[in-house]
């Protein structure tokens, strides 16, 4: 499975792609889509909108891993990052492409076996999953962070998925 992982952000967005399962991916790209705070802000959402939608087109990822908790104490932090993320869900769905939101505990877990993990942890474990050497930077490693998340989740939304158009199905049976 190919998976765009995204860590939103106006002033930074990373962006991270991976292909192949939870036991053995490879990091397509890394990269952190900066804007700067100086460049009227339509002109910044249009950036990033760009960048998303380039990386879409080239590795053509089957889903899009999101971090979805934009909780800041700031509010007008909080606003920006959200305008990132409403341009990240228009640009997926612009492609047809699914979104799944994590958040950071969910991908504490999935890549470190524990909620409470810290930066430098993930870190290492980014790096050590796709073998390597170097990220670009902090929102690159978080991107591709997300999209390992995805990979370790997918069997069970699949499943879920599954159950849902199942039981669907037999409802629709018992009505006729």
């Amino acid at each position: 499975m190919r998976v765009l992982g995204v860590d939103p952000g106006l002033a930074n967005l990373g962006l991270g792609v991976v292909d192949g399962d939870v036991r053995r991916a490879v990091c397509l790209h890394q990269e952190c889509v900066t804007t700067p705070s100086s460049q009227e802000m339509g002109q910044r959402l249009l950036t990033l909108h760009r960048r998303i939608a380039a990386v879409i087109d080239e590795f053509q990822p089957e889903a899009v891993a999101l971090e979805d908790q934009i909780l800041r104490r700031q509010a007008d932090v909080a606003f920006k990052v959200g305008q990132a993320y409403g341009v990240v869900q228009l640009t997926c769905g612009q492609r047809g492409l699914p979104v799944y939101g994590y958040g950071p505990m969910q991908v504490k877990k999935a890549l470190v076996g524990t909620g409470r993990a810290d930066k430098e942890q993930i870190i290492y474990m980014v790096r050590a999953n796709l073998g390597l050497r170097a990220l670009t930077n902090n929102h690159a490693a978080d991107a591709l962070a997300l999209a390992l998340t995805h990979l370790a989740s997918a069997p069970l939304v699949s499943r879920s998925a599954l159950e849902v158009a199942l039981q669907a199905a037999q409802k629709r049976g018992r009505r006729r």
